[in-house]
């Protein structure tokens, strides 16, 4: 069938969503067109792209792009793709293309800026329309691309907001992904984790705000760990605080998650408040304040330590961990595939235990080999092939429902409680950027 914007708006009910926005594939191509494809998606950071020739590639709604430090460092992002029969210029996922892009195809090359730079047989080019002027055979630009604080963006579409505004308080997170860092930097350690999801992309941004589902689905991990945890404590050993990322699925257990609040921001953003002691009172925990207190005094030290974000989601493709150092971003690939790309990062100046405790949290939780990352990917396969029965027809997002208060154009859920408002705020968000000509917040 053909959507109408009219039958897309019914499909999001202020309770729940049909269970047709995360099956039908006609909706799918639609997403691409009118949502990674209209407005900002994440791209990459500059420290992907350290030297001249340095190049990532991702995809952005359906396209291929390249990002690249070009020969007077600057970070160009272009279309990954030769303007004379349209071949890839780079396969690989990241590297390093030296001096300027080379085509395989037919040796056609490009500074790394992208304007052409020679092609074999010039002459025999001679009064043609070819100019080497034309943009037409450069590699081609997005309409827009822009960057806060080394992360970069691409926008497909000519409108719409700029990158500031679509951002809007979500900035919070990429802040303390370098404002947590004594030396006020940060950079991308080592490759990412990368993993093909077999459900919908919703469904994946949904379970990172989902407070309801830790107790539950990583109970017997979390249990698994305290039983880790009573043997050496019992054979005269202190577990380590990295334990203490697993132990808390099953020492918080169904409802202990309800003390931690949840916030929806313009454009579809959302954050979780923190739950984890990541501040004890131990030596390296002290000689990491010790260290943010000499770098930016001690009263804006703490306002940034104070910052009460665990979860952060940029809507409509990250998910941002700052206070372990984590990033993902999902590259939506079919209406029931989803691959995700899990970023850590190194907080420049900061101790080399507060790096390992982070990393720690990246292999335990969030690592494509852990017991948590397989719940999670079981119950959204399970999800997916549950929506496509028509049993009911609807997915209910009720929990707290009608409680949640708004403040200065955000949403607030009500205190003490375990409120679904992330999941009602993001389908309410993907219902404008669905049924409006420029997206949402623009």
């Amino acid at each position: 069938m053909s959507w109408t914007n009219e039958q897309l708006a019914a499909l999001v009910e202020p309770d729940r969503a049909h269970r047709k926005a995360y099956t039908d594939p006609e909706i799918f191509d639609l997403e691409m067109e009118r949502i990674f494809e209209n407005t900002w998606i994440y791209m990459g950071h500059e420290s992907q792209v350290k030297k001249p020739g340095d190049y990532y590639l991702a995809q952005v709604g359906r396209q291929p792009m390249v990002m690249v430090r070009d020969s007077k460092g600057d970070i160009q992002v272009m279309y990954n793709r030769c303007p004379h029969r349209g071949a890839q210029l780079c396969t690989a996922r990241k590297g390093n293309t030296g001096r300027h892009f080379y085509c395989s195809y037919h040796a056609w090359t490009f500074h790394l800026d992208g304007k052409l730079e020679s092609m074999p047989a010039k002459r025999e080019y001679d009064g043609t329309n070819l100019d080497f002027e034309n943009p037409e055979f450069h590699m081609s630009r997005p309409p827009q691309v822009d960057n806060y604080r080394g992360f970069w963006f691409v926008n497909l579409s000519e409108g719409g907001a700029d990158l500031l505004t679509h951002l809007g308080e979500s900035t919070s997170a990429f802040d303390q992904l370098i404002d947590r860092a004594p030396g006020k930097e940060t950079e991308i350690v080592g490759d990412c984790f990368r993993m093909v999801q077999q459900s919908n992309w919703k469904i994946f941004l949904e379970n990172q705000l989902d407070a309801s589902h830790p107790g539950v689905t990583h109970e017997s991990t979390g249990k698994a760990a305290q039983q880790l945890e009573a043997k050496m404590r019992a054979d005269g050993e202190e577990p380590p605080l990295e334990l203490s990322f697993l132990t808390d699925f099953a020492r918080l257990g169904h409802d202990g998650w309800t003390k931690f609040g949840t916030v929806g921001y313009r454009n579809g953003h959302s954050s979780l408040e923190g739950y984890m002691g990541l501040r004890p009172d131990d030596p390296d925990t002290n000689e990491y304040v010790r260290r943010m207190y000499e770098a930016y005094g001690e009263e804006k030290a703490e306002e940034i330590l104070g910052t009460n974000i665990h979860h952060m989601l940029v809507y409509p493709c990250n998910s941002v961990q700052p206070p372990l150092q984590q990033l993902r971003t999902i590259r939506p690939l079919a209406h029931d595939k989803t691959l995700t790309e899990i970023w850590h990062f190194r907080l420049k100046d900061a101790p080399e235990t507060i790096y390992r405790r982070s990393l720690a949290y990246y292999y335990l939780v969030n690592s494509p080999s852990t017991l948590i990352n397989a719940d999670d990917l079981f119950n959204w396969w399970k999800c997916q092939h549950g929506l496509t029965s028509s049993a009911s027809e609807w997915v209910s997002f009720h929990r707290k429902a009608g409680h949640d208060e708004v403040r200065d154009g955000n949403t607030y859920s009500a205190p003490d409680s375990m409120s679904e408002l992330p999941l009602r705020h993001m389908m309410h968000a993907w219902r404008d950027y669905m049924t409006a000509d420029a997206g949402a917040g623009s």
